[in-house]
């Protein structure tokens, strides 16, 4: 197997992994009020800042459909799947994460709450490692323009 495909693999399951790991423990009860901001159990009927949650149970199919389309995609275009591999499986776990809540929970289990100064958006760590993985494909894209092709 291709050293690239195993940094995939490894990356998308760990950051699953962890996701679920982390998520488990606020739905057992965890809680934590702070001045800052707060770990509090929320569940996010639609995307960021909760758009789209007017589509309700059709949110899911719609994510999955998305995903399959950049899986095509990737496939078709292995220099950028294979060039960007960790970056590109960092997202997939935290995608198929999020997922996962909305089919086991009916919604994406979010629970980071940043409330000092201005309320933000509460998030989750698939939510911070899918901006990382982005940033790490833009980084590099930008860094090593030619360096997929």
């Amino acid at each position: 197997m291709n050293k690239a495909w195993i940094f995939l693999c490894a990356a998308g399951l760990l950051v699953f992994g962890v996701d679920q790991a982390i998520k488990l423990l606020f739905l057992e009860g965890f809680r934590w009020e702070g001045d800052f901001f707060s770990l509090i159990l929320t569940f996010n009927k639609g995307v960021a800042f909760s758009m789209f949650a007017f589509l309700e149970e059709y949110l899911k199919y719609l994510q999955i459909v998305l995903i399959a389309a950049l899986g095509i995609y990737l496939a078709m275009h292995r220099d950028v799947l294979l060039g960007h591999a960790s970056a590109i499986g960092m997202i997939a776990g935290a995608a198929l994460s999020n997922i996962y809540d909305r089919f086991i929970h009916g919604g994406v289990v979010d629970y980071f709450f940043w409330h000092y100064g201005f309320n933000f958006a509460v998030f989750n760590f698939a939510d911070v490692m899918i901006d990382v993985g982005v940033l790490c494909i833009l980084y590099r894209t930008w860094k090593h323009p030619n360096s997929t092709k």
